[in-house]
């Protein structure tokens, strides 16, 4: 059964009337996956990706009382060799500590990505360590600007604030776990990503053509209604997920290439009300660059 959308989503009006709440905090989440393609020797098409942030679209305007996050360095990993990957929980608790996000907040991030999965990636990542008051901005940043809402310049500095990390390791997959439930009754394994890289006709980096095998494809793009950037109505992302097999009674693991566009499609799982959702964090990034690992194209 979906639960009430309230819970994961809020949409512009609210947030203009709750922006000096106290117990509210807004984390601008803006960043960029970079790609550059060029053409193989085999006519697939070569990808390479730089993650990066946007401090400076952050410094030149934001959301009033908004603080910003860089989703490419400072909520990762950064001793981990697989790109991208969930920061460790002192290193988590200690930047939401610092930028005034304690237990007793209620975070609203957003971003200006076509699909909010660097907005989702925040959603993500305070639930897997125990923090459940976090809602996504609907249609995001664009929507915002759109409207001629306030905007504003000024960093705001917010009292230190105790964060207290727990785990909740059944929110995350190591690639160990994923390649143990291949193949195995009541699991859906989701490929987020758009379906020239899951077909093998893009190939991104040093990784390996094609996909987990078993995953279905579900771009992330179907989550979203292009006209306006917001999320679909739940009748609709039911339709999707329906018509690709998924279901609430399996244990839905999730990938991308970095864990980031996979939180999209949990989100949005999450909010039918789909009681088993697993990112896997590693996603192509490792699993395409691992040749003891199985793929299918």
């Amino acid at each position: 059964m979906a639960i009430a959308r309230e819970r994961f989503l809020v949409d512009t009006a609210w947030l203009a009337e709750h922006l000096h709440d106290p117990l509210v905090r807004v984390v601008d989440m803006r960043g960029y996956v970079r790609t550059v393609e060029r053409e193989g020797e085999h006519g697939e098409r070569l990808q390479e990706a730089h993650y990066v942030g946007a401090p400076e679209d952050y410094e030149q305007e934001h959301i009033p009382g908004a603080i910003y996050i860089d989703w490419s360095r400072d909520i990762v990993d950064l001793d981990e060799a697989v790109e991208a990957q969930i920061a460790p929980p002192a290193r988590f608790a200690e930047l939401m500590s610092r930028l005034g996000i304690g237990d007793e907040h209620l975070v609203v991030a957003y971003d200006s990505h076509p699909a909010s999965q660097f907005a989702t990636r925040l959603w993500w990542a305070l639930n897997y360590y125990g923090h459940r008051e976090v809602v996504v901005l609907n249609g995001g940043f664009p929507k915002w600007k759109r409207e001629g809402r306030p905007l504003d310049r000024s960093v705001p500095a917010y009292p230190v604030a105790t964060f207290t990390p727990v785990v909740q390791p059944q929110l995350r997959a190591t690639a160990e776990e994923v390649l143990g439930l291949l193949g195995r009754e009541g699991v859906a394994l989701v490929d987020a990503r758009d379906q020239g890289q899951y077909s093998g006709k893009i190939v991104r980096g040093e990784g390996r053509r094609g996909h987990i095998p078993g995953a279905l494809n579900i771009p992330r793009e179907l989550i979203i209604e292009p006209t306006t950037g917001e999320f679909r109505p739940n009748a609709e992302l039911q339709q999707v997920f329906s018509a690709a097999g998924v279901s609430p009674e399996q244990h839905v693991v999730a990938y991308c290439n970095g864990g980031v566009a996979a939180t999209t499609v949990l989100f949005s799982l999450a909010m039918l009300g789909y009681p088993n959702l697993t990112n896997y964090d590693g996603s192509w990034n490792e699993w395409g660059s691992r040749p003891d690992l199985p793929v299918e194209v």
